[in-house]
């Protein structure tokens, strides 16, 4: 098998259509589908099922897939290594966000980092927590800045914290509970929340907190966007949950409380896979990313010749 190949079934497993493949690799769609189909024949086996709506991929190519990506990612790498061996000059880095990033402005990163390195193509995707740890563990991400959950943390992810932040409960202003500084979760039992979608961390917490305190919240209205969710609570629709620093924001006005017992906490963490070797690129982007964010000093980095919690493991060039 060639290695275009590969990088044409990743492309086909990725936008599940192959003219959008196609396009993607800058061929034209009847050279892809010949190119997989040579594939197919080569390992005896169907890797895709192809409909006329839809393409999905067999047993076969899901395990072909996920090797080849980590294949593509090691020749990517070295590449970018031969490349770059006076400095970080080209390469592309996928960054992974959550929908609601708190006091974490990624897009200053994202601006430091093409001011460093103006030759590196930068690509961010937006998804719930448990989704980038997916996409972290399959090599579909470099890195991501995510929150912690219990399946993330010990699924073979590097992480590193960058902030904590305390959680606090939106009221509108006609609420029966507006005014006070403090609220326990027990006190909302009943109450229509306005959430994130299912699988998002702050749902999660959502859900815990209130069977803690005895009950099942019920979740009436959901939104990816804090704006768009305090709207929805400024309006009377129901309350909500959400960091701190989103629910202070200038905006849609409504009341601000501390929630207690129990209390909670989102923290923001930059994450990667542990035992890929990433490019000089995504490397440089993880550096920037600890001095641009960190509360406290950076991770510990290994002696020369001993093992790293930073991908790329020892014997980094500078």
């Amino acid at each position: 098998m060639e290695v275009r190949q590969l990088r044409y079934l990743v492309a086909v497993a990725d936008e599940r259509h192959f003219t959008r493949a196609a396009a993607r690799e800058h061929i034209a769609q009847p050279a892809l589908s010949q190119q997989i189909r040579r594939l197919e024949e080569q390992v005896g086996l169907a890797l895709v099922e192809r409909t006329t709506r839809s393409v999905a991929l067999t047993e076969a190519g899901e395990l072909l897939v996920a090797r080849a990506r980590r294949i593509l990612n090691e020749l990517d790498a070295a590449q970018a290594e031969l490349e770059a061996l006076n400095g970080v000059q080209i390469g592309h880095v996928t960054v992974g966000v959550l929908h609601t990033m708190g006091p974490v402005d990624v897009s200053l990163a994202l601006a430091r980092f093409r001011d460093l390195h103006p030759g590196v193509e930068l690509t961010v995707r937006e998804q719930s927590s448990e989704e980038l740890a997916e996409m972290l563990r399959v090599d579909e991400l470099d890195l991501a800045f995510l929150s912690v959950t219990e399946r993330v943390e010990s699924h073979g992810l590097g992480l590193h914290q960058l902030v904590s932040e305390e959680l606090v409960l939106l009221l509108s202003l006609e609420h029966r509970l507006a005014g006070r500084r403090r609220v326990r979760m027990a006190e909302l039992a009943g109450e229509e929340f306005i959430s994130y979608r299912e699988g998002s961390r702050l749902r999660e917490l959502l859900l815990a907190a209130g069977r803690s305190a005895g009950f099942e919240p019920r979740v009436t209205l959901e939104s990816n966007e804090s704006e768009r969710i305090r709207r929805l609570v400024g309006r009377d629709l129901g309350v909500a949950i959400l960091p701190r620093s989103d629910a202070e924001r200038q905006g849609a006005e409504v009341a601000v409380a501390a929630l207690v017992e129990p209390a909670l906490t989102r923290d923001i963490t930059l994450a990667w896979r542990e035992g890929r070797r990433h490019a000089p690129a995504a490397l440089a982007f993880l550096d920037l990313a600890r001095e641009t964010f960190s509360e406290g000093p950076a991770a510990p980095r290994a002696a020369p010749g001993r093992p790293s919690r930073a991908p790329g493991g020892s014997g980094r060039r500078r």
